[in-house]
């Protein structure tokens, strides 16, 4: 990913997609679509987020050559950057790690490099990867799990496999919550923080479904580690955990360990998934299943204490600015974007292995 919040553009480069991968912008825009801002219940922003693929993509194919792609920033505000922000670092924010880090040369205005803007690019760039990884069977399902302490029921397997229906629900919510009594009180807690001035934390969870066996390279590269290290570069994110989680950790063994049963097309299947699907590092042929916590906005209405780099002395800071009450409403497309990239380098390596064992094969190696 490249760009700025308040810059001209954000962008990805891909390297490494096959050629002959149908693709074009008017599929991305739709996923784009669905992380807008300006739509009720998110931030005021309002950017219409069309792609612009500038190469690596010909008559409506890849090409085997560096996917690069733009998504313009239209919609910039940067007097609350220039008049506060330059002088008051925001607290929760990267302002004053990012200062310290350029030596103050950084970009400060709508938060830069750090932006959650930059996860437009994110979404963008993970519509080619869930192409790639659907060619081979390989499906990605995101929802808010919880919002202001309202959970989102855990969705069925077979719903998640057939997915269709699922996926019409969720997207319909303005929230991405499946459940309907459960989208309703996640929204009415929106409301109630937008009228306090207040924001929520919340968590996404993503599912990766029809992932081979042996997907990762441990000791040190290990699928769920990858995955963390790809949901960490998400603005915002403060936990990962997968299947049990943190709560493993005060579970006994008993009730921690998955069996292996036989699944209806005789490969063998991890239930009822306290692993999230990984095991060793590897996928293990299950469900691959994370969550994904995103801290409360930071920006918000209460006074807060920081300092003023202009007499190096304490001040406070009110927040004002165009944010939304809640990261993790919009954050659901692009938690389903990061597992799809990660996946899908991994198919593509996993596939060019197996080709070689089979090649090794047939040569009697």
């Amino acid at each position: 990913m490249f760009g700025e919040s308040h810059g001209c553009c954000v962008g990805f480069v891909l390297e490494g997609v096959p050629p002959g991968v149908p693709i074009s912008a008017g599929e991305i825009d739709r996923e784009l679509a669905l992380r807008r801002p300006g739509r009720r219940l998110t931030s005021p922003r309002r950017e219409e987020d069309r792609v612009e693929i500038l190469s690596g993509v010909y008559m409506g194919y890849t090409t085997g050559a560096p996917l690069t792609a733009i998504i313009r920033n239209r919609d910039v505000d940067s007097r609350f950057y220039e008049e506060v922000v330059r002088h008051k670092p925001r607290p929760g924010h990267a302002d004053l790690a990012a200062r310290l880090w350029s030596m103050g040369f950084h970009d400060y205005r709508g938060g830069g490099v750090f932006s959650g803007r930059l996860t437009a690019a994110l979404v963008a760039a993970g519509v080619v990867a869930k192409k790639v990884a659907g060619m081979h069977g390989v499906g990605f399902y995101a929802y808010l799990r919880r919002l202001g302490g309202v959970e989102c029921p855990e969705p069925l397997l077979e719903d998640v496999e057939s997915i269709g229906g699922l996926l019409a629900k969720t997207n319909s919510s303005l929230v991405f919550c499946h459940d309907e009594e459960a989208s309703r009180a996640m929204e009415e807690k929106l409301e109630e923080a937008m009228k306090r001035g207040d924001s929520l934390g919340g968590r996404v969870e993503v599912w990766a479904l029809g992932v081979p066996p042996g997907f990762g390279s441990p000791p040190l590269d290990t699928l769920d580690g990858d995955l963390a290290k790809a949901f960490f570069a998400i603005p915002g994110v403060r936990g990962v955990e997968f299947g049990l989680g943190m709560r493993a950790g005060d579970a006994w063994g008993s009730g921690a360990t998955d069996d292996i049963v036989l699944a209806g097309d005789g490969s063998p299947m991890l239930v009822p998934g306290h692993g999230g699907g990984v095991l060793g590092g590897l996928s293990a042929g299950s469900p691959i299943v994370a969550r994904v916590a995103f801290k409360p906005t930071s920006t918000i209405r209460a006074e807060k204490r920081t300092i003023d780099w202009r007499r190096l002395e304490e001040t406070t800071i009110t927040g004002y600015g165009r944010h939304d009450p809640a990261i993790a409403v919009r954050a659901v497309p692009v938690v389903e974007a990061a597992a799809a990239l990660v996946v899908a380098d991994y198919l593509l390596a996993w596939l060019g292995w197996r080709l070689e064992h089979y090649h090794r094969l047939e040569r009697g190696l």
